[in-house]
């Protein structure tokens, strides 16, 4: 009986070995490939609508949830415009974001340079992925949170003129408006606004266009492109 229970034992021991050799190597390349992403929609926003803090706070909240998933060995800014103001000249997305390539938790890449991402771009809905590797919900899901916080003409540069398409720079959770774009690629029809990335449609809503109610009245959540720079 003392061998067999032994042996039993043993094989008990070695089956527990084996699922947790198997548990190991298939979480290796997962956090791997988190930690080469330099890509990702963020999981959640600040929470305050178009008040990011500015640039600085949107990069921050992109810093901070690229540490989060292992990413935080890189330099992360936040896919997001500003307009002249204040004797302060614009900002232009495009120019804030480093010069690529770029690809998700997954390791598909996105872009490989500035000119693909702003011209025919491996963007989707099944590559424009959260820091988590998760697809984000889209058009025809509940909640829709496909609506990205932007800023941005479609080739990544800021607006001209008087019309706030920043939530007046990104500071602000009432009045004004934000430039958004589809993560899915998907809107109410096949126009190109409809399925642009960066730059869809303004953002709008009874607490004045800018708040967390607002931003989710079109389908969106305050979310925001993050890009690694270097």
């Amino acid at each position: 009986m003392s061998v067999a229970f032994g042996t039993t034992t043993a094989r008990f021991g070695g089956l527990c070995v084996g699922i947790a050799a198997a548990l190991v190597v298939g979480v290796v390349p997962v956090a791997a490939q988190q930690a080469a992403m330099t890509f990702f929609v963020t999981s959640a926003g600040p929470g305050k609508g178009g008040d990011l803090g500015g640039l600085a706070g949107a990069d921050r909240h992109c810093q901070s949830i690229a540490e989060a998933a292992g990413a935080g060995g890189k330099t992360w800014h936040a896919y997001l415009s500003t307009q002249a103001a204040g004797g302060k000249s614009a900002v232009n997305a495009r120019d804030r974001i480093g010069k690529g390539p770029w690809q998700n938790a997954k390791g598909v890449v996105i872009a490989k340079d500035i000119a693909e991402l702003h011209g025919t771009n491996n963007l989707t809905k099944q590559t424009a992925l959260s820091e988590k590797g998760e697809v984000i919900n889209g058009r025809g899901d509940t909640p829709n949170r496909h609506d990205i916080l932007t800023g941005s003409q479609p080739d990544g540069t800021a607006f001209t003129g008087s019309e706030d398409r920043t939530c007046s720079n990104w500071t602000s959770s009432t009045k004004g408006a934000a430039m958004l774009g589809h993560a899915d690629r998907t809107g109410l029809d096949d126009s190109a606004p409809a399925k642009s990335w960066n730059s869809s449609h303004p953002s709008r809503g009874p607490d004045g266009g800018c708040s967390q109610a607002d931003l989710k009245t079109t389908g969106g959540d305050g979310l925001l492109y993050c890009f690694a720079v270097n």
